[in-house]
């Protein structure tokens, strides 16, 4: 009976295509059917020795082998909609090979049709275009990201002592999965469109590709020879080709100045705006950073942006009322509610040696006045060394040591330990735990979103840190700036947090919990190209060299 029905649904579903195809392709539906019939048997006798796992006999079986891109006297409008869609990618560059492809294949099909060809042929041109088609989608959907060898090259950093993450969330859309979609709705251009991701600000990104790739056609910009620095007020031969340098990006704005020798006012705003969306010290005073980034080629800005762009294709698809985006390379911290920025806070991310790890997760808890438990790695790397150097170090941090983690774990003096039978270990029987206060590495307050790599958002006492611009500095965990605004923020929409008890407790040093009754999705991401929340395009440096590395092997259409 089970089969009977199977047999039942592929059938309705095997009609159901059809006839969403005749209708959009306008035949008579004899003729039709006649056609398709004939063509299913070729394409079934033709893909019959394909392996399973190949693209066509996975897209075929599921569309059971009704063909999608010809008709008996000219091709599909699915055919003329993918041309379109090709054609019309502004990302794509038309010496691309999956641009060539479609000018050649749409040149193939009219010799075909034009010439009456054979049913063969018809049946060899649908199964390029659904080859063609496959290289778009995977272009489309995917990007050029080989994420297997990236994922490699972090493994292999283990061997300098690298503890690197990068989780990556799969595109809603396959292009297995789009195509089927679109055959039974009858429109592939929609279906393209709805898989756009619709986060991190994807499409204004994409805007400032074209615009790059249109600066980049009418020859880029200048590169300028100076060393040394430059001041506003002060005059230089190199001035007229740094204002033209400003203006090709759109920093200069409308303002207007003499188009003489003289860093004036003009240009000096100009350079403010250049300088931070690179997050460079934004003063106007040329130096030698603010020069490396003008001199950037537009090649290079073009690369970065499509590798970001690729990214986010990766990332993780909220569409929540609530979530926070902490980018590491910008150092920042970014509260959504409802698509409008709420609150942007400094953030302290991990060092090229312990780098903050790429992952998703959920804040569901927050800490006040927490004791921070020294990690393993760091407890052998750094607090063993000093209780090599000083028997007294952990009490001057004010750091206790227990025999374990359970309640009944006895405090012990660092002196009565023989610690360097535990310098190098699997494990450390011990827990180091700094007490609750302005002290802690903590700070007051902690935001738990529970991970594989045991990272957190947290306090810190080290508040003069915020005043540089690359904050690389922690062992992995994020530091913010305004831990107590978020907190505020919090429980402005959590009934469980009573921000003026709350700042009442965070006085003392006693250790609380708040569960959250409405949590928020928290994506820690590594974006070194993205437009902000004021339509800006910002670029910035690769501290993890992440960008080198993904490059190595990106895959060229």
């Amino acid at each position: 009976m089970k089969k009977i029905k199977q047999r039942i649904r592929d059938l309705s579903i095997r009609f159901g295509l059809m006839a969403v195809l005749m209708f959009t392709q306008g035949a008579s539906a004899n003729t039709h059917l006649e056609f398709h019939e004939a063509a299913s048997t070729v394409m079934i006798n033709s893909l019959e020795t394909e392996p399973s796992n190949s693209f066509l006999k996975q897209l075929y079986t599921r569309l059971f082998f009704v063909p999608v891109w010809i008709d008996e006297n000219s091709l599909s409008t699915f055919s003329q909609e993918l041309f379109r869609q090709i054609k019309q990618d502004k990302t794509l560059d038309i010496t691309s090979r999956l641009y060539r492809d479609t000018v050649d294949l749409e040149r193939e099909a009219q010799d075909i049709y034009g010439l009456n060809g054979t049913l063969s042929q018809k049946v060899d041109l649908e199964f390029k275009m659904s080859q063609l088609y496959k290289g778009y989608a995977d272009y489309t959907l995917y990007g050029s990201i080989n994420w297997g060898a990236f994922q490699d090259r972090l493994y292999n950093l283990k061997a300098e002592g690298i503890h690197a993450g990068w989780v990556t969330y799969r595109p809603g859309f396959s292009p297995l999965s789009l195509l089927e979609t679109a055959a039974m709705s009858g429109s592939l251009s929609e279906l393209f469109a709805q898989a756009v991701p619709k986060e991190y600000h994807y499409k204004a990104l994409q805007a400032s590709l074209i615009k790059y790739l249109e600066i980049q056609k009418n020859g880029g910009w200048p590169i300028i020879a100076f060393k040394g620095v430059l001041k506003p007020g002060e005059s230089h031969e190199i001035v007229p080709l740094l204002r033209k340098r400003v203006r090709i990006t759109g920093d200069y704005g409308s303002c207007n100045s003499k188009e003489g020798d003289l860093y004036d006012s003009c240009l000096k705003e100009a350079v403010v705006h250049f300088q931070k969306r690179h997050g460079l010290e934004a003063e106007g005073i040329i130096g030698a950073k603010t020069m490396a980034a003008l001199n950037v080629p537009i090649e290079k800005r073009v690369e970065q942006i499509r590798l970001n762009l690729d990214r986010i294709k990766w990332l993780h698809e909220r569409n929540a009322k609530r979530h926070i985006i902490i980018n590491i390379p910008a150092f920042t911290l970014f509260f959504e509610e409802d698509k409008a920025l709420r609150l942007q806070m400094k953030v302290i991310t991990g060092t090229r040696k312990n780098p903050t790890p790429v992952f998703s997760n959920t804040v569901r808890t927050i800490v006040l006045n927490p004791h921070w438990n020294v990690p393993k790695s760091i407890i052998q790397k750094e607090m063993i060394p000093k209780i090599f150097r000083d028997p007294n170090a952990m009490k001057k941090e004010k750091i206790e040591i227990y025999t374990g983690w359970g309640e009944d774990a006895q405090k012990v003096d660092a002196s009565s330990v023989n610690w360097g039978q535990y310098r190098y270990s699997k494990n450390v029987p011990y827990r180091f735990a700094q007490t609750p206060g302005y002290h802690n590495a903590l700070g007051k307050v902690k935001f738990l979103f529970p991970n594989q790599f045991s990272v957190y958002m947290h306090d810190t006492p080290t508040k003069n840190l915020f005043n540089r611009n690359v904050r690389a500095f922690s062992h992995g965990c994020i530091r913010l700036s305004k831990p107590i605004e978020l907190l505020e923020t919090f429980s402005t929409f959590n009934d469980t947090i009573d921000f003026e008890k709350a700042q009442e407790r965070l006085k003392g040093k006693r250790k609380e919990f708040l569960a959250l009754t409405q949590r928020v999705p928290v994506d820690v991401v590594y974006l070194t190209a993205y437009v902000d929340y004021d339509g800006v395009l910002q670029f910035r440096d690769d501290i993890y060299g992440y960008d080198k590395m993904q490059l190595q092997s990106y895959r060229k259409w």
